[in-house]
């Protein structure tokens, strides 16, 4: 299953580690040291060109450790992660008790 965070860009939920609110996120020291360094390694992404609201962290098929900046809130990606399980555990067959 993929999670759309916006403009057109999915990532694998299997591969997510995280989802963090740019804005208190970023407030931590030790946060903003591994977004520099993600950044001078090229290993940031920006979903959209709109002011983000998250950013993901999660491995690519690589298993190089990305980030990737979207416009959508934690809220909104959070809940349509919640949908995705939802609907994935509407589709199980029952198991016999």
């Amino acid at each position: 299953m993929y999670l759309h965070i916006g403009n057109n860009k999915n990532i694998r939920t299997k591969d997510i580690i995280g989802v963090f609110d740019a804005d208190t996120a970023t407030v931590s020291s030790v946060t903003k040291k591994y977004l520099s360094a993600a950044q001078s390694e090229k290993n940031v992404l920006f979903a959209s060109d709109e002011l983000p609201k998250s950013f993901v962290l999660y491995k690519d098929k690589r298993g190089k450790y990305m980030v990737c900046f979207s416009q959508l809130s934690t809220a909104a990606l959070a809940g349509r992660m919640e949908q995705f399980e939802k609907r994935d555990h509407k589709a199980e067959p029952e198991q016999a008790l």
